[in-house]
């Protein structure tokens, strides 16, 4: 398990959450109309946060299925998310997932001292398109 001095980021630094913040304030003083696009772009944020924060604790040796659980999603959309993040991204494999291996590799490099950090990759929402 990686020790706290080791740990390669916090939640309190994460950039989406910020920006999150800054979507939700520029949200709060809009009419509900207007509001929607800020909360939209808040929410984008807030699953980057919410995607780095779970790479985090499955770093610091939470197991797969717990971090899941306490995000309140299924087990099996954890390791695509957490293969966007700049704490586990250097650890997808071809799939562009971060499988077991991955998270052990990456918890073992990081007690080590070696842990690579990737820039996140930037996702695009997804969009509803009208069939015709």
């Amino acid at each position: 398990m990686a020790s706290d001095k080791n740990a390669p980021h916090r939640t309190d630094g994460l950039p989406s959450l910020a920006s999150a913040r800054a979507a939700l304030e520029a949200a709060a003083g809009l009419a509900p109309e207007e509001a929607v696009a800020a909360l939209a772009e808040a929410r984008v944020q807030l699953d980057a946060a919410l995607d780095e924060a779970m790479a985090q604790a499955l770093l610091a040796g939470h197991s797969l299925r717990s971090v899941a659980a306490d995000a309140g999603v299924a087990p099996n959309t954890v390791p695509p998310r957490v293969a966007r993040t700049a704490a586990l991204g250097s650890y997808r494999g071809p799939d562009d997932r971060v499988t077991a291996e991955g998270v052990t590799r990456a918890r073992y490099d990081v007690e080590q001292g070696k842990h690579v950090s990737a820039a996140p990759e930037a996702t695009t929402p997804l969009r509803f398109r009208r069939r015709t």
